[in-house]
């Protein structure tokens, strides 16, 4: 099977095509990663290309030694993807100790993968082991009402989640474990990759103040679904705040506890809080 009309590479680029048309991929930037399932590799295996020279992560993820991801490249805008996949996204191979990659596919213009690497392996490896694998995609976006809301609100795990869960009713169900959130920091690095690998030991949404936001799920669909709702809960938070700065109704705490009891799902109380 040539690599281009593999399934999870087709939803690969249709994922990041969507999210170039909801605005969240000015420019370069942006980032999304996939970790590829055995047959997938297996599948694959006979079009990649030689291996090549190994290279430094950044950081240290031996839980994903010998795994494969599908990945943006640095530098590469969004909006190419689709229209020149080969010359803007990667295959990688990650070492037997889990510090180095090679690239197996891709990138045939030159490059690297995306600067954000040591985050997105960093938070693969936390959400395999949490998951007991099933979460495969990693994506990291500048999603606009978002990043507004790091500017009017507290920067707390709390705070952010109860404010997006009254937004919309769906909220609470399809992130149930909340929202984390990190202060500003410098991207590309090990520790703003530590700190946000800390905060998806818990949640599947952490938040770049100022800068953007990383999601996590075991899909394509599930994971682009759940920023696209958390960053409509933010449009939709934004505009009442500008009508006015007061609700006059909203979501309660009691609402939110009918609401776990019917869809059978558990919110964590010190999300719950009185107002």
């Amino acid at each position: 099977m040539r690599i281009l009309e593999s399934k999870f590479v087709q939803g690969f680029i249709k994922m990041a095509d969507d999210g170039y048309k909801q605005g969240w991929h000015e420019r370069n930037g942006g980032n999304l990663s996939y970790r590829l399932k055995k047959e997938e590799v297996e599948a694959i295996r006979s079009r990649l290309n030689a291996p090549g020279e190994w290279l430094p992560v950044g950081t240290s993820v031996p839980e994903l030694a010998g795994e494969f991801f599908l990945v943006t490249g640095t530098g590469k805008y969004f909006r190419n993807i689709i229209v020149d996949p080969e010359a803007c996204i990667a295959i990688i191979e990650v070492d037997d100790a889990g510090e180095k990659y090679r690239i197996r596919w891709g990138l045939v213009e030159g490059g690297l993968p995306t600067s954000e690497l040591p985050t997105h392996l960093m938070n693969h490896e936390v959400k395999k082991r949490v998951t007991n694998g099933l979460h495969r995609v990693i994506y990291h976006a500048h999603t606009t009402n978002t990043i507004a809301l790091t500017f009017v609100l507290p920067l707390e795990d709390e705070v952010f989640t109860r404010e997006l869960w009254e937004m919309a009713t769906e909220c609470p169900i399809v992130f149930p474990n909340g929202i984390g959130v990190i202060g500003w920091m410098v991207p590309g690095g090990r520790e703003i990759a530590v700190e946000t690998s800390r905060l998806m030991e818990k949640y599947d949404v952490a938040v770049w103040a100022h800068h953007g936001m990383f999601c996590s799920g075991p899909d394509f669909d599930l994971t682009f679904g759940l920023m696209h709702t958390v960053e409509k809960s933010a449009e939709i938070l934004i505009k009442v705040l500008s009508m006015s700065p007061q609700k006059l109704q909203t979501i309660t705490a009691g609402n939110f506890r009918d609401l776990a009891k019917d869809f059978r799902i558990t919110l964590p109380e010190r999300f719950l809080y009185e107002k």
